[in-house]
């Protein structure tokens, strides 16, 4: 952006938009602009062209200057950014008015050859116009941007504040009166986060952003039972190590969003995002690659040097206990294949630079297309022993065995038995720990890296507090909060194994190329709307009970949503009405717990009310897709009715036959007489008798149809 010929322009320099809001509000006003100056190449316009461009022109000035009406009066309730506002908003409606006074016909000057109007005569200020008014509205959404950010800082520092006090609280009284407000406060940061979170342009720190809300979310359920818990038994060691590690993970997750919306390095984000092998052969494939456009970009060493780090990231999967004899020997033999097509490679790409060669030999790219393609191969096999790892573990883990046994144990005061299950939970805890990093290694996108870093977190410090948990309540069995706390670090468990499974379906996704859009949420502060103390947000403050009870409902919402998930899945015909709508009832129950997250879709009460709405027409949907289904099958069952009806009709007329055929046995004449007289004589009487025993149409091939058909119903 250029300076403005009206004065000071050089405030605009360096500004970038990082929000989806302030970029979405910009482009109506670059599109208006953009046709403003395309029509600047031809002087001369038509009655109807001017009139255009006369509306374009003042339809711009308009919506400036109600653009700036909405900061000035931001920069009224923020005394700290009125300067700063002020001199961008002054800048702002200086261009639009004079881009409004260009474009006026009335200003117009009328050609001599032929009579036409003519606009734009100054074709210099109409772009240094465009230039300033496009750099000042920027301006103003970028300070408007810091508002969102310094409501967000002075919303954590009042969680801060309230966390202290809850932390040295000594009577459940003091701690019921400072909780409500931490849940109030924690209400009001969550919001603000959430929309922040949505508006976020990059994925990676929305990706963070999430991983950070969700810590906070769960802990704040923890951080009540933990808390109560310590105060109800004081001197327990293992109950204050518990509650000790809930108050040092919420600070740190405090801590985590703060990093974010400020940009504040992460010394540890970066190490651990580039070490994954994703990245690795995603370089390598690039490096590899460039050899076709520049076959002296690179030093031959470098490319071979590329190779051996992803190679050894690779020991992660072939160190590991649980990996098998042949998926390690699998995986080694595609590193083995992957260092011998990246050696041809070599030795072709220095005999082509030996003869000063200008493009790849055929020896070269053949050696290109082997190399990648190995390295894809290697890429597809740790993606396997990923994915199936954790799909196995999923499976066993889904049984909760030990969170169960760890439970009866602590309740019956067992402390040798809480120390045996918690054994049994450290391996489990570090199998997943394990495979959240191998996921992370083969997740393909940076977003889902965080996530599997965020789940191995999670895994790794929960943990130590069900155990922790546990051996409180075994300490104290008759303690009603101790076992609710349990319950509460168990629950979290669970959640993160759904979490998890949602997170292994996301990365093969991303694995077979199937990726979803999301719509957008803007997050511009308005006045009024986002003012630093949030006064409108006051009539829908929930107390501790209330949010609690929300917080529960939603997890609910959450685990059942799953759980359809996982069901749907079972089905081979996954285009069924019942498995389509059953779907669509898991998406909307899905977008629910979001909105008590403060996050998703979602945004006001009124689009829950409505999302319900749309759930009850699904849901009455899915009861007619039932009801026809279950006529199928009660058809089958009435039509089995039938048939045994039948059978049961016969069976006493069969058995009298049978009766009667071995009385005739009895008699004088031998077995070989009766048969010969029963083939010369007439049709027994009794088969008449049968015929019209069957009064409802019977007969005996009738009867053996109808078997048939029952053999059918069974089968199925």
């Amino acid at each position: 952006m250029a300076s403005s010929p009206c004065g000071n322009s050089n405030f605009d320099s360096g500004l970038e938009i990082k929000t989806r809001s302030v970029e979405q509000t910009l482009i109506p006003l670059v599109s208006q602009i953009t046709t403003l100056i395309n029509h600047k190449d031809k002087p001369k316009k038509s009655e109807r062209t001017l009139a255009a461009i006369h509306r374009v022109g003042q339809a711009v000035s308009v919506a400036v200057g109600r653009f700036v009406a909405v900061g000035e009066a931001i920069a009224t309730e923020n005394q700290e950014l009125k300067d700063e506002m002020g001199q961008a908003c002054f800048e702002a409606r200086r261009a639009g008015d004079a881009i409004a006074q260009l474009t006026d016909v009335g200003s117009a000057v009328p050609s001599q050859s032929d009579g036409r109007v003519t606009v734009f005569s100054d074709r210099t200020g109409m772009v240094k116009a465009a230039r300033l008014l496009l750099s000042s509205v920027t301006k103003v959404l970028v300070l408007a941007d810091r508002i969102v950010i310094k409501q967000i800082i002075t919303s954590r520092n009042k969680v801060l504040v309230t966390l202290d006090h809850l932390e040295r609280v000594s009577t459940f009284q003091e701690f019921v009166q400072i909780f409500s407000q931490f849940g109030n406060e924690m209400v009001e940061f969550a919001h603000l986060t959430g929309d922040r979170q949505n508006d976020l342009k990059d994925e990676k720190k929305k990706a963070r952003m999430a991983a950070a809300r969700a810590v906070l979310e769960k802990c704040t359920m923890m951080l009540l039972t933990a808390s109560k818990t310590c105060l109800r038994h004081p001197d327990c060691e293992s109950a204050r190590i518990n509650k000790d590690a809930v108050f040092h993970r919420m600070r740190c997750a405090l801590e985590q969003v703060i990093e974010i919306v400020t940009e504040a390095r992460s010394c540890g984000e970066n190490k651990i995002l580039t070490a994954s092998i994703y990245n690795g052969i995603k370089d390598f494939k690039s490096s590899v690659e460039c050899l076709r456009e520049n076959l002296y970009s690179l030093a031959p060493q470098s490319v071979a040097g590329q190779l051996e780090a992803l190679v050894e990231r690779t020991e992660d999967f072939t160190d590991s206990a649980y990996t098998s004899h042949e998926q390690r020997q699998a995986i080694l033999g595609l590193c083995q294949l992957a260092r011998q097509d990246t050696q041809q490679l070599v030795h072709a790409w220095v005999e082509a630079q030996s003869v000063h060669a200008k493009e790849p030999t055929e020896d070269m790219e053949v050696s290109i297309l082997k190399t990648c393609q190995n390295v894809n191969d290697l890429r597809r096999e740790l993606h396997k022993v990923a994915v199936g790892r954790a799909s196995d573990l999923l499976k066993v883990h889904g049984e909760q065995l030990p969170l169960r046994a760890l439970k009866a144990a602590g309740a019956e005061g067992n402390l040798e038995a809480v120390a045996e299950y918690s054994r049994t939970l450290t391996e489990q805890k570090e199998q997943l720990v394990e495979t959240c990093r191998l996921l992370c290694h083969v997740s393909g996108t940076e977003p889902l890296e965080i996530t599997c870093i965020h789940a191995e977190e999670t895994f790794h410090v929960i943990g130590p507090q069900i155990i922790s948990a546990a051996q409180t309540l075994a300490l104290h069995p008759s303690s009603k909060i101790a076992k609710e706390n349990l319950e509460v670090f168990c629950e979290a468990w669970e959640s993160q194994l759904c979490d998890m499974a949602l997170l292994l379906r996301e990365i093969n996704d991303v694995f077979e190329g199937r990726r979803g859009d999301k719509r957008p949420y803007l997050s511009l502060p308005r006045p009024g709307k986002h003012s630093a103390n949030l006064k409108t947000a006051k009539a829908v403050k929930l107390d501790a009970e209330e949010q609690t009870s929300m917080a529960k409902l939603g997890l609910e919402l959450r685990l059942l949503s799953s759980d359809v998930d996982t069901e749907v899945e079972k089905w081979e015909e996954q285009e069924h009405d019942i498995v389509r709508q059953s779907q669509s009832l898991a998406s909307m129950a899905y977008n629910m717990y979001l909105f008590t997250r403060g996050e998703g879709l979602l945004k006001t009460t009124l689009d829950l009310f409505h999302q319900a709405e749309v759930l009850s027409e699904e849901g009455l949907q899915l009861c007619s897709s039932l009801r026809t289904f279950s006529a199928q099958v009660d058809s089958s069952i009435q039509t089995t009715r039938s048939i045994l009806t039948v059978v049961l009709s016969l069976l006493p007329f069969c058995n009298k036959l049978n009766k009667k055929y071995k009385s005739e046995r009895t008699s004088l004449s031998s077995p070989q007489d009766w048969r010969e007289r029963q083939d010369s004589s007439t049709p027994v009487k009794e088969e008449g008798a049968l015929n019209s025993k069957n009064s409802n149409g019977f007969g005996v091939k009738s009867l053996e149809q109808h078997m048939a058909g029952l053999n059918l119903l069974e089968s199925k």
